[in-house]
């Protein structure tokens, strides 16, 4: 197993790999083929990033039953899949914003994965060969738009609806992780990754079906049941098994 962060160095962009408490930076992507360039820095007080950099976000919609009934929707027979852009992605403890069209933003914990090469019409059986690693994605949602609109691009759309990270790590098994989200230090989800309808093999092979995804794209799996409204002053956790803890503070736009 090895864990994976992206920090902020004089403005740049750095990748590097966790040792403990300490960081050793990348000379790129380790999907593809950064290597270590010999320096080593505390990991305590870097400036995370999401790690991460996809072109876009495939995310699932529906893929627990719990959720699917909290929503009074039915259970669907394929994969939901809709888009987030690339401008949604916000690092670790970055400000979650409500829009001032928004009256309803809900915090959505969800296990994601990072893809590590060009993955088209990919079979199950061969997802691990695609699969760089694991993280965390919040599923940030405009509720009250998502209903009105009738299509979700808007309500998950806006800038910095997809906070990611802290970490990526390699090489866990995604099939049976808990998943819990707190928000002020209650918690709201609480679930395993073994109640996913389609787990993450079977994602792959049908996303890929449809588009190409490339390196350093992420399929964020769903969430399960317990999504609720986030208000000002509110700080978000979604911890999964084996990766961390993304934590993000909740703040209105000023109008």
């Amino acid at each position: 197993m090895a864990r994976y962060v992206r920090f902020a160095r004089d403005g740049v962009a750095t990748w590097a790999e966790v040792a403990g408490d300490s960081v050793r930076p990348l000379t790129a992507a380790p999907y593809d083929g950064g290597q270590p360039d010999g320096s080593s820095l505390p990991l305590r007080g870097l400036d995370l990033l999401a790690p991460c950099q996809p072109s876009k976000i495939v995310c699932i919609g529906k893929n627990y039953y719990d959720h699917a009934i909290e929503m009074a929707a039915g259970v669907p027979d394929n994969p939901i899949l809709f888009l987030k852009p690339s401008t949604s992605v916000a690092a670790p403890g970055a400000p979650i914003t409500r829009p001032r069209t928004c009256q309803r933003l809900d915090y959505e914990g969800e296990l994601a994965f990072v893809v590590g090469r060009t993955a088209y019409r990919v079979p199950a059986a061969e997802a691990a060969e695609y699969i760089f690693g694991y993280t965390i994605c919040n599923d940030v949602t405009a509720r009250d738009l998502q209903a009105v609109d009738g299509q979700w691009t808007r309500a998950k759309g806006f800038d910095g609806f997809a906070p990611i990270g802290p970490y990526l790590v390699t090489d866990i098994d995604p099939g049976n992780l808990q998943l819990t989200t707190r928000l002020g230090g209650q918690v709201k989800q609480s679930a395993s990754t073994a109640l996913m309808m389609f787990g993450v093999p079977a994602l792959l092979e049908f996303i890929t079906e449809v588009m190409t995804l490339l390196p350093g794209d992420v399929v964020s799996t769903g969430t399960p049941a317990g999504v609720g409204p986030m208000a000002d002053g509110d700080e978000v956790s979604i911890t999964v098994e084996g990766i961390g803890t993304l934590t993000n503070p909740v703040r209105w736009e000023t109008p």
